[in-house]
């Protein structure tokens, strides 16, 4: 994840310089090279140089360049008493689109597997599926229109930031602890909890995290709604600090249904600081800053996240501490929640 963050930083912080479509571009054909160069190896050192600078998530969510140009380039085109409620479409198409990725990869998996093909096999056609939508989404970039792009400004600014130069290295500080703190419950470790504790193979997993991307995705919707009555910081602490204490209880439920159940009802408010958080960034920086603003902030969480899941990884692989996991995540969520309010509850954005 650190390999593909600095890519990513380079293509955000060049993006309204160099032009955010052919950005785009960049990292949609990068993401398809690493697909194919994922599917066609069997070398494990090559693999693992591949993981560090494709495009690749263990997460489930977005680390490559395109959340950040896109973010940037959404709130070029729209006014500002609308950017959240678009951010919330935004985070709703993309969340529909990884629940449905996940119910797809799962239910594929479990097809390919019972015609005979092995592990490998079957994950070596998924990956080219990959590869396959990266192409694509070159070919989409392609087509958007040049009202995305913005005059780059004439003040000296160092990696594409002047005057919020402050408020963003703050933001991305308390974000990187969030995306730490997060590390820990990532959607793959996820999975993995899934599978010691309740034995659930590839074909309930994909339905599991189909549908806490669906109620994910419905969730940002509220998540408009509210903030547009109580301000974005408010919406982004005050939804996620309850999701935090019902993911310390997930491990708690003695049996599969409780803890899927929480888990749905968890997402169903976690997300909703999503869209608030990214409208909230935009909102506070100038038009020429927010490719690399959106940038910087996205490469912390990913440079944040990048240490925890090998943490995780350590102590589910021991019994008496596959629970721990959940109470780190939850325990720091909590505190980076407490410090946002604290830090950015009097930094409001223009149209509050």
């Amino acid at each position: 994840m650190i390999g593909d963050a600095l890519v990513s930083f380079w293509i955000t912080t060049s993006a309204d310089r160099i032009g955010r479509r052919r950005m785009l571009i960049a990292g949609a054909l990068l993401m398809a090279a690493g697909g194919a160069a994922f599917a066609s190896t069997q070398s494990a050192v090559l693999l693992m140089v591949i993981a560090t600078i494709g495009v690749f998530s263990p997460s489930g969510s977005e680390v490559g360049p395109f959340l950040s140009i896109e973010q940037a380039s959404l709130s070029q085109l729209v006014p500002a008493a609308k950017r959240t409620h678009i951010f919330a479409r935004y985070v709703l198409t993309g969340a529909f689109a990884t629940a449905t990725g996940a119910l797809a990869g799962g239910a594929g998996a479990g097809a390919l597997l019972s015609t005979g093909l092995s592990t490998p096999q079957t994950y070596r056609v998924l990956l080219w599926c990959y590869c396959g939508f990266g192409l694509l989404l070159a070919v989409l970039f392609l087509r958007l229109s040049r009202n995305i792009e913005t005059t780059p400004s004439s003040v000296k600014n160092r990696f594409g930031l002047h005057r919020s130069r402050g408020a963003v290295l703050r933001l991305s500080a308390l974000f990187a602890m969030d995306a730490f703190a997060g590390g820990f419950i990532v959607q793959s470790l996820l999975a993995l909890w899934f599978h010691l504790r309740f034995g659930f193979d590839v074909t309930k997993l994909g339905a599991l995290f189909f549908g806490v991307n669906m109620m994910a995705g419905f969730s940002a919707l509220l998540a408009a709604r509210l903030a547009a009555r109580i301000g974005l910081i408010n919406t982004m602490v005050f939804t996620h600090l309850p999701s935090n204490v019902l993911l310390m209880l997930v491990p708690l439920m003695p049996n599969a249904t409780l803890a899927v159940i929480l888990m749905l009802v968890r997402y169903s408010i976690s997300q909703m600081d999503v869209p608030t958080r990214q409208s909230y960034t935009m909102a506070i920086v100038s038009p020429d800053e927010r490719s690399a603003a959106a940038g910087i902030t996205g490469i912390a969480r990913s440079v944040g996240a990048s240490v925890s899941p090998a943490l995780s990884g350590a102590l589910m692989a021991s019994a008496p501490f596959i629970a721990a996991p959940f109470y780190l995540a939850g325990g720091l969520k909590i505190v980076y929640d407490l410090l946002i309010y604290r830090g950015f509850k009097s930094h409001r954005p223009p149209e509050e």
